[in-house]
């Protein structure tokens, strides 16, 4: 069970002179497999983690929104919230609080000004969707607050709208739906078009291993943006509605009318849509040589036909996947050129693996280690 974090009512207490009417969290999660394929209209593989963001707020009389950022020394952010979005070019961590604000008001819902103090454990730059739970928690606290009632469907699709609409990542649904509408000991299997999730449960004695590289992702300096573009052209050349429309077949059939890049980029597509369907049937069979296999599959495909992974990134996966065996199996997760790698095995076996890894950060480190499970999403504490 999430309890709050012993240091947030306090700090939120110096902050506003007062203690907060309510704690929201969301978590963060890990894509086991599915990646790009949101976007896509496919299906993806995430289980909501133990790592989350925490804020405690407290309802204002006037239509005022300020938002204290703990971990940053207090750092704030205040704004009228009937303002159209403006980001603070001062606080940017705060665009995600404003823009879930805005998106929450183009939407029609009523919510009402707010003291907020976040707070959140999530490895910055890992690619664990910090700014998903970020958002996600930013709109669980404020439904509460205006006693408004969101589902978490709806609280994922407005936490989107408020990283495409305003902070300028065009992302796709995952990261918000799996911290927003998480299953506690399951991943979900999400099809990004109907957004039907799918409980699937992570067999007993399976460990969840997330090994962050190090490496500090930077999705909206571009590279997301070229490999969405690239889908969106691969799609329309094939005549179809999105990339999870198209087979193999058809992509072969268009070959001479692709360049090799968006055809190597729409063939990663296609392809992860395909592992992730079997990947969720491993999981339920419980057979991890399997999964593993697949989970190979799909980082070679990131790696020679979506380009997105690094140098640094393969070598720790390729180290992961020597120690794990046919046990199990490992890739990097999330958008990539950067943040972390998940790798799935006995929990017999985690920490002989967590010790015999020998991968060292770009400042020389060793890496920080998550052994996870999957755990409920987004709600009141």
């Amino acid at each position: 069970m999430t309890a709050p974090f012993p240091h947030l009512s306090p700090a939120f207490a110096r902050a506003f002179g007062d203690y907060p009417d309510l704690i929201a969290r969301a978590p963060g999660r890990v894509n086991l497999i599915g990646e790009h394929t949101d976007y896509n209209d496919g299906f993806v593989l995430p289980a909501a983690i133990g790592v989350e963001t925490q804020v405690a707020a407290r309802r204002r009389a006037d239509r005022v929104l300020r938002i204290v950022a703990v971990d940053f020394d207090g750092a704030e952010s205040r704004w009228e919230i009937d303002a159209p979005y403006a980001p603070d070019p001062a606080q940017p961590w705060a665009n995600y609080a404003r823009g879930m604000v805005a998106a929450m008001r183009a939407a029609g819902h009523a919510i009402p000004g707010a003291d907020l103090a976040v707070s959140g454990t999530i490895p910055k730059g890992s690619g664990l969707s910090s700014s998903a739970s970020l958002t996600v928690a930013v709109g669980t606290a404020l439904s509460a607050l205006g006693a408004l009632d969101l589902d978490g469907t709806t609280l994922a699709r407005l936490a989107q709208a408020s990283e495409t609409d305003c902070v300028g990542m065009p992302c796709g649904i995952m990261d918000q739906l799996i911290s927003a509408r998480g299953v506690a000991g399951h991943a979900l299997l999400i099809d990004c078009r109907s957004l039907e999730a799918q409980p699937v449960a992570l067999p007993d004695g399976v460990a969840v291993m997330i090994v962050h590289s190090g490496i500090t992702r930077g999705l909206v300096e571009g590279h997301y943006a070229a490999r969405r573009l690239a889908c969106e052209h691969a799609a329309a050349a094939l005549g179809v509605p999105a990339l999870r429309d198209a087979t193999l077949a058809m992509l072969e059939e268009a070959r001479a009318r692709l360049d090799p890049v968006t055809l190597a980029r729409a063939r990663h597509v296609i392809t992860e849509n395909a592992r992730t369907l079997a990947a969720a049937q491993a999981l339920r069979s419980g057979n991890l040589p399997r999964l593993g296999a697949l989970m190979a599959q799909s980082h070679t495909s990131m790696r020679d036909d979506f380009a997105i992974t690094t140098p640094q990134i393969d070598a720790l996966v390729a180290e992961l996947q020597g120690l794990i065996g046919t046990e199990g199996g490992a890739r990097m997760t999330g958008g990539g050129f950067g943040g972390a790698v998940v790798a799935v095995m006995p929990q017999t076996r985690a920490a002989q693996v967590a010790a015999a890894i020998t991968y060292r950060t770009p400042e020389g480190q060793p890496p920080v280690i998550l052994i996870e499970t999957a755990c409920a999403g987004a709600g009141l504490l």
